[in-house]
Formats: structure tokens, C-alpha cells, sequence
């Protein structure tokens, strides 16, 4: 077993505290990762303040990991010593199940081992990335392109992946028009890999206060949803809307955005249920869906469509001892556009 400094939250209303955890042993199928940077999620947040059900505490979050192998174990055909990877939000699944044998095991039918926060295969509960080394199965461990700056990448391992996978499902690129709501951490991605598509992105922002920065990502266009025209204006215009908020938002609204076979997809994960009036998808054969993460393969396939197109997130990189301001800083929107943990300061 290794001893290694981490941040844990004790309970689900005291702030994160320095800590050390356990690591299990590298195995044959292992490699063992020094953490380098760990992103920031609004996930993060939601979990250690039980926002989704009970919790075990103490518990360490963080599933935007990007690190350096250190070990490998004697079966390890896919890394070296030495390899710039990544981890995201699961560390194993059945590998049984209809969805795992077809290449998603990121609906995994008898559940994935999330990174944190899940039973692993030794009883434990997972611990996540505010740490400074973790152990996991190398079919569960990214390939980070050199092309992708080192303290960018982590957040594109949650974030990235959540954004990345719907618009590639639903046929984001040339000829489409995408919406994305909401311009924060996962929504100034969903801009960035949609204009890389090619498709025709506009942002949907409670305000135009960062307008700027949604057009210099790749967006054509730019509504405020606090003004009442916006939903008039735009009425039946997409193919696509990404709604990437973690907050209830009156979905008929923007369903009523949609045009003919259009699509709403949820990958924000708000807290409370989300109503929805079944007669406003009636309109136009529209449709309500959700997303999670990607498999491993879309993972890595998101990594490589990132360095191919330049594109990487918005960062601030803190140090271990801001972490609590961080989460304070997120809950107000108050972050352009992910924070990202030097783990060498924990």
C-alpha cells in the first residue's frame, strides 16, 4: 500500500481538508500514476455536499486527472514509465454486460467504478484525483497528446468528454445549428469542439456578459435567456441544443427552440427534478435526451480531435490551499472556465 497527501472532504458541510489516503499495490494490470493536475467539476461539488445520496466520508473527489506513469505492473502492454496520461470519471466496469461487450462501458448495465465515490473491486470506495498518486487498470487510463498543454488537459477528461460525446452522437458539423446553453465550465467546451465540427453554434447565457469571450470561441451568435425575445426569436431554429447547466430551467422554453426532429440534450446535473410538458415535444416530433461521459474509445478518440483542432480548455490553475475558495468561486460562476489543481502543492 502507498500513503499519499490528498484533500478530503470530512462531512457534507465542512470544508476540504489536507489528508492522506491509501493506494492499493500496483497489480499486473495496473499502472500507478503521479498526479500532475487535477480539474475542478461542478460533480465534484455536488457529491461531497450529498447533493445525490448518501456519501462515504471521508471522501477525496476529482475525476480530471492528467499525470505521469511511475509504475506499471508485469501485464501492462499499453504504457510506459514515463507516459503523459489521463483519467476521467470511471476506473473499471463489469466487462460482461451487453453495453461493456459492445464498447460502452460508460453504461455499464451493472454500474462502472466511478473514480470516486464507488465501491471498487476490493471494498473500498474509490478516491479520487485531489491527490497526488492513484492506481488504476491501464484499460481504464488515456493517452494525453503532446499537442495538449499538460495543465489544460485534465478538465477535457470530464468536461471535454461530456460535451464531445453528444455533439458527435447527434451529428454536430457542417449544415446543423447547435445551440449550447450556458457558458461555464463544460459550455465553453461545447463551443470550442462544435465550431470544430463546423457546425453553426449560438450560446444561450442567462446574460451577454461574456459574450465576447463565446464568440472568440467559435460561436456565430450570442442571446441573453433573461430577455423574454430571445425565446420568440429564435423559435424553431435548431438541430441541436446542448444544455449544459446544473440548475432547473424551464425546459418547455427551449424545447420550443428546436425545429422539425430537433433534439434537447441534458448533461448538466441539477439536483432537483427537471418537469417537462410532454405536449411541447409533440410539437415538431422534438426530442429530450441525456448523455453522460464517452466510453474510453471516445475518450481517447475526443484527446486526439482536441490536438488535432487546438483545442484545449480556459484554465486557472490553484493551488491545493484554494480549493475551498474555488468551490465557492464555482457555485457563484465565478470562474473562466475551470479551475485546475497543481498537485504538487498538496
Amino acid at each position: 500500500m502507498l500513503t499519499v497527501p490528498a484533500y478530503a472532504a470530512p462531512s457534507a458541510t465542512e470544508p476540504l481538508v489536507p489528508t492522506t489516503i491509501q493506494r492499493r499495490d500496483t497489480g499486473a494490470n495496473d499502472v500507478l500514476i503521479a498526479i500532475r493536475y487535477a480539474g475542478i467539476c461542478h460533480s465534484d461539488i455536488h457529491l461531497v455536499r450529498g447533493d445525490w445520496g448518501p456519501v462515504t466520508y471521508p471522501q477525496v473527489v476529482g475525476h480530471e486527472i492528467a499525470g505521469e506513469v511511475v509504475e506499471v505492473g508485469s501485464n501492462v502492454t499499453k504504457f510506459e514509465v514515463g507516459d503523459r496520461v489521463g483519467v476521467g470519471c470511471m476506473v473499471n466496469s463489469c466487462r460482461e454486460c451487453e453495453n461493456c461487450l459492445a464498447g460502452f462501458e460508460n453504461y455499464c448495465l451493472n454500474g462502472n467504478t466511478q473514480t470516486y465515490g464507488s465501491v471498487d473491486r476490493d471494498g473500498t470506495i474509490t478516491q479520487g484525483g485531489y491527490s497526488t498518486h492513484v492506481v488504476v487498470n491501464e484499460d481504464f487510463v488515456l493517452r494525453l497528446p503532446e499537442e495538449i498543454p499538460y495543465e489544460a488537459a485534465a478538465p477535457l477528461l470530464c468536461a471535454g468528454i461530456t460535451t464531445y460525446s453528444p455533439l458527435a452522437h447527434w451529428n454536430a458539423g457542417p449544415g446543423k445549428k447547435v445551440a449550447v446553453v450556458g457558458l461555464g465550465g463544460l459550455g465553453h467546451l461545447a463551443v470550442k469542439l462544435a465550431a470544430a465540427m463546423g457546425a453553426d453554434v449560438t450560446v444561450l447565457s442567462q446574460t451577454l456578459s461574456k459574450k465576447e469571450d463565446g464568440l472568440r470561441f467559435g460561436a456565430k451568435d450570442y442571446y441573453a435567456t433573461s430577455d423574454p425575445a430571445t425565446f420568440d426569436q429564435l423559435a424553431n431554429r435548431f438541430d441541436l441544443i446542448i444544455n449544459t447547466v446544473s440548475a432547473p430551467l424551464d425546459l418547455s422554453k427551449y424545447l420550443g427552440l428546436l425545429r422539425l426532429d430537433g433534439t434537447m440534450v441534458n448533461v448538466g446535473a441539477p439536483a432537483e427534478p427537471l418537469p417537462i410538458t410532454v405536449f411541447t415535444l409533440f410539437g415538431n416530433r422534438r426530442s429530450f435526451a441525456g448523455s453522460g461521459i464517452g466510453s474510453i474509445a471516445e475518450t481517447q478518440e475526443m484527446l486526439d480531435f482536441c490536438a488535432a483542432h487546438g483545442i484545449a480548455p480556459e484554465i486557472e490553475l490553484i493551488s491545493a490551499d484554494a480549493i475551498n475558495d474555488a468551490y465557492e468561486r464555482v457555485l457563484r460562476s465565478d470562474v473562466r472556465y475551470r479551475f485546475v489543481i497543481d498537485a504538487s502543492t498538496l
